[in-house]
């Protein structure tokens, strides 16, 4: 297992009996792994025509190596504005809601300070921030937008319903988005679409829950969630893998594996 591997701080409403907490990845890496898939966020800002309330604004990111957002933004922008005032803001990002549900949905906010960029930094930021923004090469080079870097002071993360908790800023830089991030998507959809009796195998053998509909919520390098639908009513339980890891290749072969053992064990 990786060294990072920890027992997050968990809850779940209505998940039945109390089961050992299961490894799972961090929070600091759920939020490492959050930020890495979104591009898009609100950031809020302190207002300068109105002194203490917040001001919202869409802001397009990328990420440093440590995790940290920068932001391309014009020097004419509101945010800005607010910016060069009270260098004090937040970031929030939301997860998109698979099944609509957006208060099942993770999201985090970053709250910190965000500054000019040093122009030492400018290159590297430029690189990343194309990257992940394609069409902002025609504005680029324009002379009224600067690079900002927002410093993270402290982190707070909402999983979903019932999983929520503060992150250390160190934590969070340190971390790293889990390697399932990109085919998380892709895997779920599969899961969902061709092998729900199987899920359903496993939620009985692994966790002792009769279902009749399940469906898979999430994937990581160490294991899966499901969301259940039971003579009790709606459930949800976490389900490790037999071993970490990396690719999809990797997942669906222990997930055969898992199955077949299971049956063997029916």
């Amino acid at each position: 297992m990786s060294s990072n591997q920890t027992s997050a701080p968990r809850q779940h409403a209505s998940t039945g009996p109390t089961l050992p907490p299961l490894p799972e990845p961090s929070h600091a890496e759920r939020v490492r792994t959050l930020m890495s898939l979104a591009s898009v966020a609100t950031l809020s800002t302190l207002s300068r025509k109105h002194p203490g309330f917040p001001f919202g604004s869409l802001m397009p990111f990328a990420l440093d190596s440590s995790g940290r957002p920068i932001f391309f933004i014009s020097n004419m922008a509101m945010h800005t504005q607010n910016l060069k005032s009270d260098q004090r803001c937040s970031l929030f990002v939301g997860q998109v809601a698979a099944d609509g549900d957006a208060l099942g949905a993770a999201r985090v906010t970053l709250i910190g300070t965000a500054e000019p960029m040093a122009q030492n930094d400018i290159v590297d930021a430029r690189e990343k921030y194309l990257a992940r923004h394609e069409n902002s090469r025609y504005w680029v080079d324009f002379a009224d937008f600067s690079f900002f870097r927002l410093q993270p002071i402290d982190v707070y993360y909402i999983g979903g319903f019932g999983v929520m908790g503060w992150v250390e800023a160190r934590d969070y830089e340190q971390a790293a988005p889990d390697p399932l991030a990109g085919a998380a998507p892709g895997i779920l959809a599969h899961m969902n679409a061709d092998h729900v009796d199987s899920m359903i195998l496993l939620a009985r053998s692994h966790a002792g829950i009769e279902a009749t509909e399940v469906a898979m919520t999430s994937v990581d390098r160490l294991g899966f969630s499901l969301r259940l639908k039971t003579r009790e009513g709606m459930k949800g339980t976490r389900i490790n893998f037999n071993h970490e890891v990396v690719t999809p290749q990797q997942t669906r072969a222990v997930l055969v594996e898992m199955v077949r053992q299971a049956r063997l064990g029916a």
